[in-house]
């Protein structure tokens, strides 16, 4: 491939050498360079790629790609470019011969229930027949294969390749969990969603290394609906206006209003023993009766998303309706089946706000008694151990403060300083380090009418202690205490 081909969606200047040359590989880690490469120089946070022009150049790179005035050896062909970012993604595109165009593209932003909804639509339209890949904060699907995440939105490179291999796996669609930072830092740049969906927004990733303030935040979450073709937002949420101001697509809202064009009435919770969920009255573009089998409010606004997605998708009522009646989010408010009369659910609530949605949530289903069992992790902020222990000891009738990922730490000093927030609150508490000890408490003690919520790990299958990361599936820990184990 030409390097002109690969910049044929880039505005580029060749400021030595020449862009006809050919090109082997395209790579933005200097440690993968290749006689014949192309090198896009990314300035991260921790590295920048402009560093490693010259051992990029001995390693046999054929081209750079740079956005700042850098040194560089003779017979290098550079080309410079305003965002080497926005570059790498157009580039990666371009490299996979644009796979994104033989995929409808769904991208789902916002500050809760971006995973829920990825699996939701993902669950609609397989039911419904059609092949569909995914990619979020859990994993990546493509086909039977299920690739473990490292970014909720992955490089644009990693992103390209994974459309390449859904296309060429027969995929008809993608669904994708798409980060404020994915969006600020281009990594969906290089083709345009035919969807996209907007959920809420909390204030959240506000920070040295994410973003500057609240207002950064917002402007990152509203790139997307500058970047589809169709916008399917939650007409109910306060920072609504802000999210679609310099939108470029149709939209469409969703909510519990009747303003909304899609909309709930009549929400009921149901609850029987070992089980929760939600039905109520879709009204608006679409009518009839819908129940899913996750629990709480939150669950009507990712299903009304769900929902306005797939009528757009021309998904029948009862493909809709037959897979929002099974689905399963592992991690995310999943209900594990036990012999017991109470409910058991493991939820990835790892912070004071998620905790505090939580436990608001599961109150609202009047059960007789409320578990809370998490633990924090080590070599994380103090902060969120006090906040944590002092939620569930005001929302929880028991906390049962356990072990998370004490990483280098202690596992009793971070129990210690969860304790701190715990005695802030009126609720009862036990302090159980290991994790399986402490779940075999709770299902010993819970009665009828009881829920037990696991929090903290959700998805997580492993437990790290001192660096090193040991398998600890909540899952298989339940099922050997029921078999005695």
């Amino acid at each position: 491939m030409k390097l002109k081909d690969l910049l044929e969606r880039s505005e580029f200047e060749c400021i030595q050498g020449d862009a006809e040359i050919e090109i082997s590989t395209l790579v933005y880690d200097s440690r993968k360079v290749e006689k014949g490469s192309v090198f896009v120089c990314i300035s991260g946070a921790a590295f920048d790629g402009h560093k490693f022009v010259a051992q990029v150049a001995e390693n046999g790179a054929a081209a750079v790609v740079v956005e700042k005035d850098t040194e560089m050896p003779e017979g290098l062909t550079v080309i410079k470019v305003k965002d080497t970012r926005l570059a790498l993604a157009e580039m990666s595109a371009a490299y996979f011969g644009y796979p994104a165009e033989e995929l409808t593209t769904i991208g789902i932003t916002g500050t809760k229930g971006k995973t829920t909804i990825t699996y939701m639509i993902r669950s609609v339209l397989e039911h419904a027949g059609q092949k569909t890949g995914l990619i979020g904060t859990i994993e990546t699907i493509i086909g039977d294969d299920k690739i473990p995440s490292v970014n909720t939105t992955p490089e644009s490179y990693v992103i390209q390749e994974s459309f390449r291999k859904m296309a060429d796996a027969g995929c008809k669609n993608v669904v994708m969990e798409v980060s404020s930072q994915g969006l600020m830092l281009h990594r969906v740049g290089g083709f345009t969603f035919d969807y996209g969906l907007f959920t809420n927004l909390a204030e959240d990733h506000i920070g040295e290394n994410e973003h500057k303030d609240m207002d950064d935040y917002i402007h990152c979450k509203s790139l997307l609906f500058q970047q589809c073709k169709q916008g399917i937002v939650n007409g109910d949420d306060e920072y609504v206006d802000r999210i679609i101001k310099d939108h470029t697509c149709d939209i469409e809202t969703f909510g519990m209003k009747d303003t909304n064009d899609v909309y709930a009435q009549n929400v009921k919770r149901i609850q029987e023993p070992g089980y929760l969920g939600v039905s109520y009255d879709l009204k608006g573009k679409q009518e009839y009766n819908v129940h899913v089998d996750i629990p709480g409010d939150f669950t009507v606004y990712n299903s009304l998303a769900a929902i306005s997605l797939c009528r757009h998708m021309g998904i029948v009522k009862e493909d809709v309706l037959s897979a929002l009646n099974t689905i399963q989010v592992k991690g995310r408010l999943e209900i594990v089946k036990t012999p017991g009369e109470y409910t058991l659910m493991i939820d990835y609530a790892h912070n004071a706000m998620s905790l505090e949605s939580l436990l608001t949530t599961i109150r609202k289903y009047n059960p007789k008694k409320i578990y809370c069992l998490f633990g924090c992790g080590g070599n994380r902020a103090k902060a969120r151990r006090y906040e944590m222990g002092e939620v569930s000891s005001n929302l929880a009738d028991l906390t049962v403060v356990t072990s998370d990922n004490p990483r280098n730490e202690e596992p009793m000093d971070i129990i210690n300083d969860i304790l701190i927030g715990v005695h802030k609150g009126p609720g009862e508490y036990v302090t159980i380090p290991d994790r399986k000890e402490a779940i075999r408490y709770c299902m010993e003690h819970a009665g009828s009418g009881d829920i037990v919520i696991l929090a903290g790990k959700g998805h997580e299958d492993y437990q790290e202690i001192k660096g090193v990361k040991h398998h600890m599936d909540e899952r298989d820990l339940i099922q050997e205490i029921i078999e005695g184990k």
